[in-house]
């Protein structure tokens, strides 16, 4: 203890350490040393409690000092009472009451107090542990926002793995032939003049309009959409400007949730319980809107491949932005008065994001199935179908770029068996590496030889595109229809055979249910033309009319060529087989117009057919470049007769 305390312990020496807390059960022939020393202990303890000096305060303040000088055990007594009941009145030991019992309650007052202090302690070493844990982690804060405002984020453990990200990225084992000879002008693009030429015209405009491309894949699109953005950037009539971004999507991999918990098209809001937003918002229950690819293509085009794939309610929310230019955001967290919201926050919840852009969508499926809110409000531009001539060329440019020679008929090979570039090229590429490695890597420029090609052909499985070749010969019964598939013309074989019925009256018609309902029909409409034009009932034949290959016919397309087909097996008249015919026959015997003109054209050409017959009224739907191939036109199944029968008889209609 301090010395004071040594002072007034002085005044009632005691027997034994008086340090601690002393065995108050030691007993004296008359008992004043058992209260002596209960005296002792209880100002030890008091001392602890209050500290040596401000006990020795107390007691002066409380006059108590002089009372614990003195030799009375009753002064003493009185002088504990002043200093822990901190009464300064009490002069004297209540009455008739025995000093032990004071005594008693002097102590239990301190145990009282020993049991405040040590609670009181105990919370606050809890307080200040809780004190300490929050100004580190203050501290913690504070240097982490240091550490953004200074832009150094890294230590040494982010930095090695920075350095392996760099050199992964260093090392590459190939480069994809796609990437190298894809087209960097639109100079460069092959086979797609015309839809360039209506391409540019709707976008390098002052009035730049929504798009949509149809054809089949790998003839272009993406790369043209790219490279006309390019061209409207440079003209300075145009909107855009030279930073116009180019945002291309695939509309089969968009994915949504109706509850607009996410939507990486049009953009969602993180709210801060469920998705956790920004932490500092997330503390404060602010929802944060997190933009989408519209409005990161704000200015510029956004570019959805397969749009035909994407979902219904998605594309609906998308045409409403396209007619609002903006995107509109919602939370039932979001509240406009809070003084905590940012700006940029209050800004997208109060006016939206805008989302001002061309859309440019792209599908190889028809554009029947194509969402017709979609179509009225998108120009519509239609991509050709690459011939051989196309391909064969590709190819030769692509041997150029990858700097390997070819023998003369390598581009013919490759062009038998795919109608796309992208896929032209990948043959290309994979005959080039196995030419490489039987040269054993002892050359860098390889020549590639029928043989390459060939072998890379059976080892993928693949088959030629084009199955049914024109010849110049004439046939009975059989004759070359048109039909369309993904925007892919073909050329279709139909054939015919007639028997006389056993019994007149009761022939029978046949016909495959593969080729489709609308292709039956057609045989009953060439019945009734049949009996119309030449007086004879086909219920006087067994007819047997075939699809070769089972094909479906998709609708009256054919109805033309089948009941050439019929005529000619019926009168044993002999067809051309180096023409091709489409159009609908009426029960009239009136050729009807038909959808896919283009296509079916290219189709024949590939086929190697001079002539193709198409109803009259789709003569505007014919291309006016044709190289190679001959269009007529019929309006009637009459006006056939001298382009596909090789002689020239006519027939002769019945008084009936």
């Amino acid at each position: 203890m301090g010395s004071n305390v040594g002072e007034l312990s002085k005044t009632y020496e005691a027997d034994g350490d008086l340090s601690g807390y002393p065995d108050i059960g030691l007993r004296s022939p008359d008992g004043s040393d058992k209260l002596e020393r209960q005296l002792s202990a209880l100002l030890e303890v008091l001392a602890h409690i209050y500290g040596a000096d401000k006990l020795v305060l107390k007691a002066g303040k409380l006059e108590a000092l002089g009372l614990l000088k003195s030799q009375s055990l009753e002064d003493k007594v009185i002088a504990l009472q002043r200093i822990v009941f901190e009464d300064p009145t009490l002069d004297e030991l209540p009455e008739g009451k025995d000093i032990t019992i004071v005594i008693g309650e002097i102590e239990n007052e301190v145990a009282e107090i020993l049991a405040r202090r040590e609670v009181e302690d105990r919370l606050e070493r809890r307080v200040v542990e809780r004190m300490q844990k929050k100004h580190e982690e203050y501290v913690r804060e504070v240097k982490m926002q240091m550490i953004k405002e200074d832009g150094v984020a890294d230590n040494a453990h982010t930095l090695k793995k920075y350095a392996e990200l760099e050199k992964l990225e260093r090392r590459k084992l190939s480069k994809s032939a796609l990437e190298l000879l894809r087209p960097k002008g639109l100079s460069e693009v092959i086979g797609q003049d015309r839809a360039i030429r209506s391409l540019l015209s709707k976008l390098a405009s002052p009035f730049p309009q929504h798009v949509i491309l149809y054809g089949p894949p790998g003839v272009g699109k993406t790369t043209v959409a790219r490279l006309v953005l390019e061209e409207a950037r440079k003209l300075k009539f145009t909107p855009f400007e030279k930073s116009a971004k180019f945002v291309e999507v695939d509309g089969t991999t968009l994915r949504w949730d109706p509850r607009e918990v996410t939507n990486p098209l049009l953009g969602s809001v993180h709210d801060p319980i469920y998705q956790g937003a920004k932490r500092d918002l997330a503390e404060s229950g602010i929802p944060e809107p997190k933009l989408g690819l519209v409005t990161e293509a704000h200015g510029g085009v956004l570019f959805i491949d397969e749009i035909g794939e994407m979902d219904p309610i998605l594309l609906s929310k998308l045409l409403k932005v396209l007619e609002d230019k903006r995107v509109h955001f919602d939370s039932s967290y979001y509240d406009p008065m809070d003084p905590h919201v940012p700006k940029y926050i209050k800004k997208l919840f109060e006016t939206g994001a805008p989302a001002d852009f061309i859309l440019i969508a792209a599908t190889t499926k028809d554009p029947s199935v194509i969402n017709p809110a979609l179509r009225s409000r998108m120009a519509e531009v239609y991509f050709e179908p690459l011939t051989c001539g196309h391909i064969a060329q590709i190819v030769k440019e692509a041997s150029e770029r990858m700097k390997v020679r070819l023998d003369s008929n390598v581009p013919e090979i490759i062009s038998d068996y795919t109608i796309e570039g992208r896929k032209a090229v990948a043959i290309l590429a994979d005959a080039i590496g196995l030419a490489l490695y039987q040269a054993g890597g002892k050359t860098k420029r390889p020549k590639v030889t029928k043989d390459h090609v060939l072998e890379v052909v059976r080892s993928a499985r693949m088959s030629p595109q084009v199955l049914v070749k024109a010849e110049d010969r004439a046939e009975v019964g059989r004759i070359l229809g048109l039909g369309v598939s993904d925007f892919v013309g073909s050329v279709i074989e139909i054939e015919a055979i007639a028997f006389p019925a056993r019994e007149p009256g009761k022939g029978r018609i046949r016909f495959n249910d593969t080729a489709g309902s609308m292709a039956k029909d057609s045989v009953f409409n060439a019945a009734s033309v049949l009996r119309k034009i030449t007086g004879k009932d086909l219920t006087d034949y067994d007819v047997h009319v075939n699809v070769i290959g089972g094909g479906l016919i998709d609708g009256p397309s054919a109805g033309s060529a089948v009941a050439i087909a019929i005529l000619s097996a019926v009168t044993s008249r002999p067809i051309k087989q180096n023409i091709a015919v489409t159009g609908e026959i009426s029960i009239q015997g009136k050729v009807k117009s038909v959808g896919g003109i283009m296509e079916k054209i290219y189709g024949a050409r590939q086929a190697g057919v001079k002539t193709v017959i198409i109803p009259r009224e789709n003569a505007m739907d014919s291309p006016p470049d044709l190289r190679g191939i001959q269009v007529a036109t019929v309006e009637h199944i009459e006006e056939l007769f001298p382009h596909v029968f090789e002689d020239e008889g006519s027939f002769s209609v019945s008084a009936g």
